[in-house]
């Protein structure tokens, strides 16, 4: 009897090998042919299921989005407002060994992304998702009287998005203790409860 192939379990090797060889050498590294050597397969069968070695890194990309929002998705339950928020933004710094890689994976597709607009355009949809999670939660705590600055919800949203990429960088380049990352981002989240607009000419969002 011919062997019975697991298409999907197939695909799914091919995108951790390919994963594991950003993560060990870099996005430079992941060509289609260490991809297959990687996952043991020839070039051949890497072509029957993906177009090309794009495909196979925005699989990856995306295999690894999957993981996060599940973890998030199981983090939030049962919470709101800014719990639910401080949460969100713990989970996207890179605190243990899984969301280190996670970040590496993540700042290696940046540069690969300006080069390739279907990288690109999933890089800027996730992206935006976060956003309006942020955005969500933010406007959540307002209405229940938890946040009292009167800074614009976009713009604390942008401060956020931006805080955890410069430390998740740092933490990169620049290992150290993860409580500082922690301290830093808790300190933003009280300037929220504590502080009041910094720009008279900026109203509060709605």
């Amino acid at each position: 009897m011919p062997k019975i192939v697991n298409h999907e379990e197939r695909r799914q090797e091919v995108v951790a090998a390919a994963r594991r060889i950003i993560l060990r050498d870099g996005i430079e590294a992941a060509t289609t042919r260490a991809i297959a050597k990687e996952a043991g397969y020839s070039n051949g069968v890497l072509t029957h299921y993906f177009t090309d070695k794009d495909d196979i890194l925005l699989s990856a990309l995306q295999s690894s989005h999957r993981r996060i929002t599940a973890r998030l998705t199981a983090k939030l339950a049962g919470r709101t407002g800014l719990t639910a928020l401080r949460e969100v933004l713990l989970d996207n710094l890179p605190l243990d060994e899984e969301r280190v890689q996670e970040t590496g994976l993540e700042i290696g597709f940046w540069a690969r992304s300006i080069s390739s607009p279907a990288l690109l355009q999933v890089q800027r949809e996730e992206a935006a998702d976060l956003r309006r999670l942020i955005r969500t939660l933010l406007q959540s705590a307002r209405d229940t009287g938890e946040l009292t600055t009167q800074d614009n919800l976009d713009d604390i949203t942008e401060r956020l998005l931006a805080l955890v990429d410069g430390l998740s960088v740092h933490r990169l380049l620049y290992p150290a203790d993860n409580t500082r990352m922690e301290r830093i981002m808790q300190s933003e989240l009280d300037r929220l409860t504590h502080g009041h607009a910094s720009d008279s000419a900026n109203p509060a969002a709605p």
